[in-house]
């Protein structure tokens, strides 16, 4: 497992800092689509899914939606990295619910 040290930049908690993304299927309003994202956001995405309790399908959802409501909305993918950024910062860079 890789870890930070002085050489290297990325936080201790990234065991394997890049990765190419992975395409994985979700439905959004009974509606099948595939989003492609590095496996660290889908950890976080999983997470976030598992603190509120709810589907990784639901977070999507609720993401497509807010997103679609954007003056000039981004991608799907795109939308869920800066809503689970934005999340990250909300908690204080915390990862986990505690």
């Amino acid at each position: 497992m890789l870890r930070a040290t002085p050489n290297n930049s990325y936080p201790p908690f990234m065991s394997v800092p890049y990765h190419p993304p992975v395409k994985r299927s979700v439905e959004i309003a009974g509606h099948k689509t595939s989003i492609s994202l590095e496996p660290l956001f889908w950890d976080w995405l999983r997470d976030a899914a598992a603190e509120e309790g709810v589907p990784i399908n639901a977070i999507v959802a609720r993401i497509d939606a807010e997103r679609i409501a954007a003056d000039v909305p981004p991608g799907l993918a795109g939308a869920v990295r800066l809503w689970l950024v934005a999340r990250l910062a909300a908690t204080g860079g915390r990862t986990d619910a505690g």
